[in-house]
């Protein structure tokens, strides 16, 4: 009888045993699936300061608003999460309510709504994993009116739903699961899509470009002549794994979003991505005529290329594939703004990201160059070799380095 119980409670010591080490399996799977989820929606941008703890908030975000700053999302109970409960949590990400009050969208919960319980619950969990770290933010430095939260009830009635995200049963489930990446944790209309005066998207123009901090969030759609038309779903994975393909090189925000996100993604996702954008509505934008060959800032622009850019971009602005992108022929250049171009040419620009060991950088000519000569060059360049767009002012020039200057300060 003795022996029986020893071996009935040896049996129940290591039922118990197997299910707490299966319970832990479980949920050690939720928290690195919340780890990933993490990445998809790029949550270290707006919330690890540079060379600080990650998820510990203090990133200042600018908007033409005022600034907000990200807030602390690790467990510490006093500055962070801590006291939240994951119905606190879905809330915000579904809803944009915070336990003390309305959210700003500079919380991306426009998009963040349509992310499923299931993938909410593993995210908590990952967050809940994380190392505490005691850092207290204020998140609110708006101006007056717009530091006052329940102006956001107005804001949400004009340009907020909260309706979750339904799968299209006439389509792929890869297109899906890019439509979800996308239109949700991805939350790609937060650059890529203009914003009306109070900041809401213009979904009848979505994902057709947009100016943020100063850099143009290109246009994303199937249109061929701005956009991404031109680019095979292979070319759209490839800079979405690598930051650079045959068309272009990620450069300012977007080499950081390559960096800090879409390079960690499986390549089932970003390839479901790349379906999505070329397989989904394309933007109207339409090429302009050109200027004629009779006017003087051609000219004066080809001399500049001639001598500072045929060296890397060639005689004909073709490029060098993965290396030097091409000018010649491509939305890179003939985009709607010419924002990124004239940050580029004055600031210089790190090409790539960092999986692209030994990339090129782009040397700043803000010293070399003087408003007129970049305003001619860029001028050129959009309307030569196949392109065709909005000429290029000295004014904007003149604005753009000023922005840098105080930027840099």
């Amino acid at each position: 009888m003795k022996n029986s119980l020893t071996s009935a409670t040896t049996a129940l010591l290591a039922a118990l045993l197997c299910m707490s080490a299966q319970a832990s399996d479980m949920e050690s799977e939720l928290v690195a699936r919340g780890r990933y989820i993490s990445l998809l929606g790029n949550c270290q941008a707006c919330h690890t300061t540079a060379g600080e703890k990650p998820y510990a908030g203090g990133v200042k975000l600018q908007s033409p608003f005022g600034t907000l700053v990200g807030s602390n999302i690790t467990p510490d109970p006093e500055t962070g999460l801590g006291q939240w409960a994951f119905d606190d949590f879905k809330r915000a990400m579904s809803e944009g309510k915070g336990r003390n009050g309305l959210l700003y969208p500079a919380m991306p919960y426009p998009y963040y709504h349509r992310v499923t319980d299931e993938d909410n619950t593993a995210l908590w969990a990952y967050l809940k994993s994380i190392e505490p770290v005691r850092h207290p933010v204020q998140s609110n430095l708006l101006p007056f009116p717009y530091n006052q939260r329940y102006l956001m009830l107005g804001w949400n009635l004009l340009n907020f739903s909260s309706k979750p995200f339904e799968a299209d049963p006439g389509r792929s489930p890869e297109w899906n699961r890019g439509a979800y990446i996308v239109e949700g944790l991805g939350h790609c209309g937060g650059c890529h899509t203009p914003k009306n005066l109070i900041g809401g998207d213009e979904t009848s123009r979505a994902l057709s470009g947009y100016v943020v901090d100063s850099w143009y969030a290109t246009d994303i759609t199937a249109n061929g002549y701005t956009g991404i038309g031109d680019w095979s779903v292979a070319d759209i994975t490839e800079y979405l794994r690598t930051g650079r393909n045959r068309f272009d090189t990620a450069s300012g925000p977007m080499a950081e979003v390559v960096n800090d996100s879409s390079q960690h993604w499986t390549e089932a996702d970003a390839k479901a991505v790349a379906v999505y954008l070329k397989e989904s509505a394309s933007s109207t934008a339409k090429a302009p005529r050109p200027l004629g060959d009779e006017d003087p800032r051609l000219a004066r622009g080809a001399d500049v290329y001639a001598f500072f850019c045929t060296g890397c971009h060639g005689a004909t602005g073709r490029g060098v594939a993965r290396l030097f992108p091409p000018l010649a022929d491509t939305a890179l250049v003939r985009g709607e703004s010419p924002a990124s171009l004239l940050r580029i040419v004055l600031g210089g620009s790190r090409q790539g990201v960092d999986t692209a060991l030994g990339a090129p950088g782009m040397p700043a000519f803000a010293r070399h160059l003087d408003d007129r000569q970049i305003a001619d060059v860029l001028t050129f360049l959009r309307n030569h070799w196949g392109n065709a767009a909005t000429p290029v002012s000295t004014e904007a020039v003149r604005t753009m380095r000023q922005q840098l200057k105080a930027g840099a300060k």
